[in-house]
């Protein structure tokens, strides 16, 4: 016998049919929009890596570009440079000497300074001369009467020079004593203390520049004699450098400095002493082009007192800091603090 199909059956298989069908596109329209999402993050996150890296690499760009060209060089404009008395001068060859600086002062010519007397006990009648004043030799300085003949003689200057003491006076009794004074002051003895460390190469013969602690004045000279005996306390020995001084700028009395050359030689490439500084550990000299001043790191050879030979580091022709090194060191110092921050 044949079955009759259920009209509601059917409807509710077909609905059925309808929504699993229907959730499964919505389903898969879902995990379609979740995929792109998923995609833009990624894309998002790997522009926003690109950009942190480049702005990695351009700051450590910047920080190698600062280190190569900032942290030992500096920029001055000509009119600031001249301002704050930045002297630069070209490195070039010249002689070096290696000295030794002794200390001591300008004495009299011992062997042209005389103690004038009087041949015999007496009475000093007159005295014809006054204190500083200029005497030719021969000249009248003074009359005595004799204590044992009681007959008037005279005391004449045996020197051409100056009276720098005059210890009588008319009515004085002369005796034994000095009664003048004199020295040629055309040349003076500059006398300098030499201690037993320098005694193996200073001597006799050797080139001294004699100046005044100021460096007002300066004599180039020879040593002369060094005494052959030394002082019982300093145990020093004296070297004596004559100087000549018609003007009489050269006083006894000044304290005076002597640079003994010990050691010269022709040199490559000099600078001023006063170039130098220190920088990091290193010795370095200020080189300028343009408005740029670079420290360039030098070795040292032969150093005297104002130049200095350089071994390496310098050319010859090459434009250096000779006088205000030390603006240009703080310049580049104070560079480097405020970029460190």
């Amino acid at each position: 016998m044949k079955q009759k199909s259920n009209p509601a059956l059917l409807a509710i298989i077909a609905l059925l049919l309808i929504s699993t069908t229907a959730y499964a596109a919505n389903d898969d329209h879902a995990e379609h929009q979740h995929e792109e999402a998923s995609m833009h993050e990624d894309s998002e996150h790997d522009s926003h890596s690109e950009e942190d890296e480049h702005d990695e690499h351009h700051e450590e760009d910047s920080h190698n570009e600062h280190d190569e060209h900032g942290d030992d060089s500096t920029e001055i404009k000509p009119d600031a440079a001249k301002e704050a008395g930045i002297i630069t001068k070209q490195a070039q060859s010249g002689r070096i000497a290696e000295t030794t600086s002794l200390t001591g002062r300008i004495i009299l010519n011992r062997n042209t300074t005389v103690n004038v007397r009087g041949r015999f006990p007496g009475v000093v009648k007159s005295v014809h001369v006054n204190l500083g004043e200029k005497v030719k030799k021969g000249q009248l300085l003074a009359t005595i009467e004799s204590n044992e003949s009681l007959q008037v003689y005279e005391v004449k200057s045996p020197t051409d020079g100056i009276v720098l003491e005059r210890d009588t006076s008319a009515g004085d009794v002369a005796g034994d004593a000095a009664l003048f004074k004199i020295a040629d002051l055309s040349n003076v003895w500059a006398e300098f203390h030499v201690f037993p460390k320098d005694l193996g190469h200073v001597q006799e013969g050797l080139p001294v520049r004699v100046h005044t602690l100021d460096d007002d004045r300066e004599f180039q000279a020879n040593i002369e004699l060094m005494l052959p005996t030394a002082d019982r306390l300093s145990q020093t020995v004296l070297a004596i450098v004559v100087l000549d001084n018609p003007q009489g700028q050269w006083r006894p009395g000044m304290t005076v400095e002597g640079d003994v050359i010990v050691k010269e030689r022709q040199a490559a490439v000099v600078v001023e002493s006063s170039a130098l500084q220190t920088l990091e550990d290193k010795q370095v000299v200020f080189v300028q082009e343009g408005e740029t001043y670079e420290a360039r790191p030098v070795e040292v050879g032969l150093a005297g007192n104002q130049m200095v030979e350089i071994l390496s580091g310098l050319n010859s022709g090459e434009v250096y800091v000779a006088d205000g090194s030390f603006i240009i060191k703080a310049d580049i110092g104070k560079e480097s603090a405020e970029h460190s921050h």
